[in-house]
């Protein structure tokens, strides 16, 4: 689950480190050991925040076995309190200081915790909507976005101040800096306790009630005819994002639903309506009995919740065809149809051999590419432009080839970047770039940290101007940064398939080392590229060879667009609209 077994090694150790450094800390707290405990609980403070920042896989392991951040809080606080009592003489009002001090922020963090629960409960968030008037709908007062995100079992960090203060409270043989901390501690979170039980009382009878009818009731009025689903995370948000401006062209009325409240927040902008409703039960509670095509760009388990509807045609249209084995996913059978760009996507298929049928696929182009520029329609007043998009690592823990960015990604950016006469580099990694591989990160890290030491723009927003630019956000898009693209480098990938539609040249790297010729036989969209080895011997020629316009691939390309994307003179949008009228109707 969490990688190789040399990351699952290293996920487990780290959690185990961070528990040993808590056991160690409350038996030094106990036995009286000052300086143990003190390197135990800058360890163990330290531990905590290295988790949560570059470790968060060993926080759930944590929490699977049961060792809830909430129960280290607790061993943490006993532990000091020992530590106390152990070195320090003290009165019988200091014992009980000690003792209440802490013991009071943990009340105060259950109780506040508690109505925090109730407050959001007032204010149900069943669903989120975007471009819908759903009429008044009345809501109850909330505390302060900083008073809720504490409110609950956070509370208790506030007694982090106890660690240092009781290693000086044994040092100094003196209980004051302790009790100091543990009522700077416990004033903090009474004031916060008391934000949150003013806004439960001030909300007493009030409240919006469920969100859900109000949804309900917009929906049999605008009685909707196209519904695109998405039910991924937010991280994958970009493949609905490529398919909200097709969706906006139809003629026919069309909704966005989600299931995912990050995903919804990280949406592009859209004219669409939007709906968010994050539980399965409160989605299958929908009547969607007007949507007659319903259109996945994902393969999730959540799909199901939609698929369970029998009024309606169920179609995967995907987030881009390539050549991966991602294209041909077995779930894919359990649609109606699989839509597909060209004539490769549906051969694909047949030699997947995966259960879809040819007769559900359909061949429709790829609608989003309306507005890449065909070879030659783009303007010259600016300089050569290279732009390098690798893929990202992929789910397979055993293929180092999926991607060109950990074994060649270094190379090809210092080759472009020393390129004379000089050309312009666009740097856009994939989206998931670095989610799973932190050597994908690292060299990343380093391509980003080269471009900027070369005078490039790495915060890009725009694509004005000649610098060098690295574009990791989601704007400018894909296919903006293609229209400014003489030369696209890349991998075995959707970027390809659709930088062909702009008929310019491409690089496909091959960090394998596979034969030309099987490599081109098993990666089909590769047959109009030039090749690009592991160690970029033939980047330089490449570069030199495009520039100068005298390129024998052009005539390659164009065979390539129409087997790849449908015949040129198609356009993919009429296509679009006719296959969903049909569904349609």
């Amino acid at each position: 689950m969490f990688g190789t077994l040399t990351g699952r090694i290293g996920v487990a150790a780290r959690g185990a480190l961070l528990v040993l450094s808590y056991l160690v800390m409350l038996a030094a707290g106990a036995l009286g050991w000052v300086a143990v405990f003190a390197v135990a609980g800058l360890a163990a403070v330290l531990g905590e925040f290295a988790l949560s920042r570059w470790s968060p896989q060993s926080e759930v392991l944590l929490e699977k076995v049961g060792l809830h951040r909430s129960y280290r809080q607790l061993t943490r606080d006993l532990a000091a309190v020992l530590l106390v009592a152990a070195e320090v003489p003290l009165s019988g009002v200091e014992l009980t200081l000690l003792l209440v001090l802490p013991a009071a922020v943990w009340v105060i963090s259950v109780f506040s915790g508690a109505l925090s629960t109730m407050i959001d409960r007032r204010n149900p968030l069943s669903a989120l909507v975007r471009n819908i008037d759903l009429g008044p709908l009345k809501s109850a007062p909330r505390p302060p976005a900083w008073a809720q995100a504490v409110a609950g079992d956070r509370m208790p960090l506030l007694n982090i101040l106890l660690v240092p203060a009781a290693v000086a409270a044994a040092v100094q043989d003196d209980v004051t800096p302790f009790l100091v901390a543990g009522a700077v501690a416990l004033g903090v979170t009474a004031v916060i306790g008391a934000v949150i039980v003013l806004t439960w009382l001030r909300g007493r009878g009030s409240g919006q009630g469920p969100l859900l009818p109000a949804v309900q009731r917009w929906l049999d009025t605008y009685r909707p005819e196209v519904a695109l689903y998405f039910a991924g995370p937010a991280k994958d948000v970009y493949q609905a994002n490529m398919w909200l401006a097709p969706t906006e062209a139809l003629d026919q009325r069309a909704v966005v639903l989600m299931r995912s409240r990050e995903a919804f927040g990280e949406l592009a902008d859209t004219r669409l309506p939007v709906i968010c409703v994050p539980a399965g039960v409160d989605f299958m509670n929908l009547e969607l009995g007007s949507v007659r095509a319903a259109l996945y760009a994902a393969n999730v388990g959540a799909n199901i919740h939609m698929l369970r509807e029998p009024g309606m045609k169920h179609v995967f249209v995907g987030h881009g065809d390539s050549d991966k084995q991602a294209s041909v996913n077995p779930y894919s059978k359990v649609y109606d149809e699989v839509w597909v760009a060209g004539l490769a996507g549906r051969e694909r298929y047949a030699r997947a051999g995966v259960g879809v049928l040819d007769s559900d696929i359909v061949e429709i182009g790829r609608p989003q590419l309306a507005g890449v520029h065909t070879f030659g329609a783009e303007s010259v007043d600016r300089p050569f432009t290279v732009l390098y998009a690798p893929t990202w690592e992929g789910w397979l823990d055993d293929d180092p080839y999926h991607t060109s960015l950990v074994l060649m990604g270094e190379r090809i950016v210092k080759g472009l970047l020393a390129t004379t006469p000089q050309v312009r580099l666009i740097y856009k990694p994939h989206p998931l770039t670095g989610s799973r591989s932190k050597e994908a990160k690292a060299v990343h890290d380093r391509i980003v940290e080269r471009i900027r030491a070369a005078g490039g723009d790495t915060d890009a927003s725009s694509l004005d101007g000649t610098r060098h630019l690295v574009v990791t956000g989601r704007v400018p898009a894909l296919f903006d940064c293609f229209n400014q693209t003489n030369l696209l480098v890349s991998d075995v990938s959707s970027v390809v398939s659709d930088f062909v539609q702009s008929q310019r040249p491409y690089v496909v790297a091959n960090p394998g080392g596979l034969p030309e010729d099987e490599f081109r036989r098993e990666y089909p969209t590769s047959r109009a590229a030039y090749l690009l080895s592991r160690d970029c011997g033939e980047l330089e020629k490449i570069v030199a060879v495009t520039r100068a316009g005298d390129d024998p691939m052009t005539e390659a390309r164009r065979e390539l667009k129409t087997y790849l994307l449908g015949p040129a003179e198609a356009n993919p949008m009429d296509r679009f609209q006719e296959e969903i009228a049909r569904l349609c109707r």
